[in-house]
């Protein structure tokens, strides 16, 4: 038998005008988990697409046990051990767990009818391999936390017995706490001897739990490492060919921060957040953490006019504000980078010129008319300005990678010139080398006199780039840190208050 469960060798996989992988190779060892790391637009998802049966590669080999296979469709992958959880869930909200799990596989009797007995009991002793006992099986998955909601999407990736499961971006919508949950099962998985591959733009993540790493940069193999060998200055530095150091930029001296820009009072609506009280100074970054379901984004969305608070005052240099719409809010200097850049933040098939204009149209027009001229201008600007990275300002924002939608986003928003702008989950699939640009448009931002407030599940970007951190939890805020005192212990003892059991 081969040392290696999975190999790929020399691939190759070219689009029109592309070529996404260029002699890419990859090599899994049985019951261990294989990071995969790379800036958008690495090949990651390419090689992936061909490891599972999507893509045909143009040259090149796939191995499994050593033995050369050839997949026409996913059906053949899956067939031969490799199934992959995307990072998009694929479960059907209105079916079941059972049914999300053994989906088109579920067990029949008589007449062919399914056998419902039989499919819950299956599910439990599915569930039952993470201890959700606790889970019934009749639930439809819609009712579950997303974390259990992942975790029927691997029981239903599982379900066919792979040798090899490939994870993309799992915890891109998971909390610390729901992260560690994970990690927990895919250890029970490599002890089971399933070797799982680990896609994620979160590094620490890699030194957490996977054992190998390899990097991939603008489609090419760099190297392959034992991860208890490298540090993340290492990872970095082949990731994007050059050094990145000091990401989260120079801390200011709170001495430099101006006077109060922004101050909620007893802000609260319905069941979402009662009593939040906060302010942030001008060129201060405040951050706010907490779990899912403490309430930061409707906060934020209240506080933008999108919906509402019932009760308390908002206060802008000293001024009192009720906006009631996103509208009103812009006119005022508020501004909102959402946390879903694809569905509420971006128009993904209009061209990047558009979305650069979209939040600031009379800026762009002369009388009752739009000045094309004037949105080129201004494209053209923010291209040059935030380094997006592109054909020109015509391209279809669907075109560009994860990070370069961001920076578009970004750009449209600091461009309105904001007194106060909340960014929500601002580095949201984005790769490290656009991270570190995001959070030096940030700083510099900040320093011209903007008061920013920033929402994050990313911890680490919490206590890089905040100048100080309120925790919420059940739509309250629990307490305030000193950004530079702050540590992991402390922010996650103030957001989970008591222990939250899996089922929770």
């Amino acid at each position: 038998m081969s040392e290696y469960i999975l190999e790929a060798k020399g691939i190759v996989k070219t689009f029109p005008g592309v070529r996404a992988l260029d002699g890419v190779d990859l090599k899994i060892r049985r019951g261990e988990t294989h990071a995969i790391v790379g800036e958008n637009g690495a090949g990651k998802s390419t090689l992936m697409l061909v490891l599972t049966g999507v893509h045909r590669p143009d040259s090149g080999s796939i191995l499994i046990d050593g033995k050369p296979v050839a997949f026409s469709t996913p059906h053949d992958a899956v067939d031969r051990g490799i199934s992959i959880v995307f990072q998009e869930l694929s479960l059907v909200p209105s079916l079941s767990v059972a049914e999300n799990i053994f989906a088109n596989r579920q067990p029949t009797g008589f007449l062919g009818l399914i056998d419902r007995k039989k499919l819950n009991d299956k599910a439990r002793e599915a569930l039952a391999l993470f201890d959700l006992d606790c889970i019934d099986p009749s639930t439809p998955v819609k009712y579950l936390s997303v974390a259990n909601q992942q975790v029927v999407e691997i029981l239903k990736a599982i379900s066919t017995d792979p040798g090899v499961l490939i994870l993309d971006e799992p915890t891109s919508s998971l909390t610390e706490t729901e992260a560690q949950q994970l990690f927990e099962n895919i250890r029970r998985l490599t002890a089971r001897g399933i070797a799982c591959i680990y896609i994620s733009h979160h590094l620490k993540e890699i030194f957490e739990i996977a054992k190998t790493v390899t990097v991939l940069r603008d489609g090419h193999y760099v190297c392959e490492a034992e991860v208890k060998d490298i540090d993340e200055d290492y990872l970095v530095s082949n990731m994007v060919g050059r050094k990145i150091s000091d990401i989260y930029g120079t801390r200011p001296d709170p001495k430099s921060f101006g006077k109060t820009r922004f101050e909620a009072r007893g802000l609260g609506r319905g069941n979402d957040f009662s009593g939040v009280s906060f302010s942030v100074r001008s060129g201060e970054i405040i951050g706010f953490s907490g779990l899912v379901g403490a309430g930061r984004t409707e906060l934020a969305r209240a506080i933008f006019g999108a919906e509402p608070a019932d009760s308390g005052e908002l206060f802008l240099d000293g001024t009192r504000v009720a906006p009631s719409s996103p509208g009103q809010a812009i006119a005022l200097g508020i501004g909102y980078l959402t946390e879903d850049r694809k569905t509420q933040g971006l128009f993904l098939d209009f061209p990047i010129r558009l979305n650069i204009a979209a939040n600031r149209l009379r800026e762009f027009s002369r009388g009752f008319f739009m000045s094309e001229k004037l949105i080129e201008e201004g494209a053209e600007k923010a291209v040059r300005d935030f380094r997006i990275v592109t054909a020109g300002t015509g391209k279809s924002l669907r075109a560009l990678s994860g990070g370069n939608q961001q920076k578009v986003l970004l750009g449209a928003w600091i461009g309105t010139e904001p007194r106060f702008l909340i960014v929500d989950e601002p580095t949201r699939g984005v790769d490290i080398g656009a991270r570190s640009e995001i959070y030096g448009f940030l700083r510099a931002l900040a320093a011209k006199g903007t008061a920013i407030m920033m929402i994050s599940s990313d911890l680490t970007e919490i206590l890089g780039l905040s100048d100080r951190i309120i925790v919420m939890k059940s739509g309250k805020v629990k307490g305030e840190i000193d950004g530079p005192k702050a540590t992991e212990e402390a922010v996650i003892a103030l957001a989970t208050g008591t222990d939250e059991g899996a089922c929770d």
